[in-house]
């Protein structure tokens, strides 16, 4: 049996009931929803915990009817048909309970800032940078999340040069965190005569959204830069000093937004920002606590090779997990669950074997 910390499981039980009853009892309305938010968090754990004490007190007892001499011939056989399927419940139910109870990524429940730059491939790179906008679009959409592009560049033949958008919801960070890196896409372009397959690649990046008490930034570490705009994407003609460019002195960041407005555009900038500093942070504080052990799916390289879109073959292979589908028209449509489940199940697999490794 798996090595379970039952002090926890207990404790979380208890605060689980505690809660029960507080929420019963009529309290005012902000302490319920705090309340009502914690109790949705324990939950599914805590469900999960009372299906295992139930499956081992079944599992004692078909055992103890086994040992049972006094117990008729056929109840013993049935007991003992029945035991393995409930061990087999309990095993599964060990590995659950594990998983839910992992040290939680405090940024997983945020929304996030996707940030999409063609790279090597030219007209090609933007286009399939557009591309991968819009399978992310619609990822967005069949989850029920809102998106809404902050800036946009586009590309001479289509596509985008550059796009950063925000994707909100609950739980985004969390579905999409493992995108970040480089994209590589092989497929003929339209314009080849000769249909060669050509390669061109794309850098995706997923910051959480950080709220102004998430990072503090002080008004003497920016400087602002208003300069004249034509517009999201060129999409519209306006030549007043709207476009907005903020630039971060101690860290050199620098972030600019174009909508019409220059007050929308300073906020939007800001929130590009103070998302970039927070990744910053989490990215550093994350090198600190691993310098000898870096997990290789939730290591954010942004530079890594993650991914690649093979068009004749209809082929995606994901590099980091060696997992190849022939999927390729449906996971453009946004249809990407199937990867961003096997990349959380490796993640996951590989925080256990870590605590499997500390508890030795």
């Amino acid at each position: 049996m798996a090595n379970l910390p039952i002090e926890k499981m207990r404790e979380l039980e208890r605060r689980f009931g505690e809660i029960e009853a507080r929420m019963s009892a009529g309290p005012s309305a902000d302490v319920y929803v705090k309340l009502a938010s914690e109790y949705s968090e324990l939950q599914p754990v805590v469900t999960k915990i009372r299906d295992y004490e139930k499956a081992i007190a079944e599992a004692s007892d078909l055992e103890t009817m086994l040992n049972d001499k006094s117990v008729d011939r056929e109840m013993r056989d049935l007991a003992e048909m029945e035991l393995p399927e409930v061990k087999e419940r309990i095993e599964t139910l060990e590995k659950d309970i594990q998983i839910l109870l992992l040290p939680k990524d405090a940024a997983d429940e945020k929304s996030a800032i996707l940030e999409i730059r063609a790279g090597t491939g030219g007209s090609e790179a933007a286009l399939f940078a557009g591309d991968l906008f819009r399978m992310y679009e619609r990822f967005a959409a069949n989850n029920g999340w809102k998106v809404e592009i902050l800036s946009a560049s586009d590309g001479e033949a289509g596509g985008y040069k550059e796009i950063i958008a925000t994707i909100s919801g609950k739980g985004v960070f969390s579905r999409l965190k493992f995108e970040s890196g480089v994209h590589r896409v092989q497929r003929v372009p339209e314009t080849e005569a000769g249909g060669r397959i050509h390669t061109s690649a794309a850098t995706v990046a997923v910051l959480p959204e950080a709220e102004e008490i998430d990072i503090e930034i002080r008004p003497e570490d920016i400087r602002i830069d208003t300069m004249r705009s034509s517009g999201a994407g060129g999409q519209h003609v306006n030549t007043t000093d709207s476009a907005v460019r903020i630039t971060h002195l101690p860290s050199g960041i620098v972030v600019t937004s174009s909508e019409k407005s220059q007050h929308q555009n300073r906020a939007k900038a800001m929130q590009v920002l103070r998302s970039r500093l927070f990744d910053m942070e989490r990215q550093r504080a994350d090198s600190e606590r691993s310098a000898d052990r870096k997990s290789q799916v939730g290591s954010g390289d942004r530079s890594e090779r993650i991914r690649t879109y093979n068009f004749p073959q209809g082929r995606i292979t994901d590099h980091r997990i060696n997992l190849t589908l022939y999927k390729l028209d449906r996971m453009m449509e946004g249809e990407i669950d199937e990867v961003v489940d096997a990349l959380l199940a490796d993640y996951q697999a590989s925080q256990l074997a870590q605590l499997g490794e500390q508890a030795l």
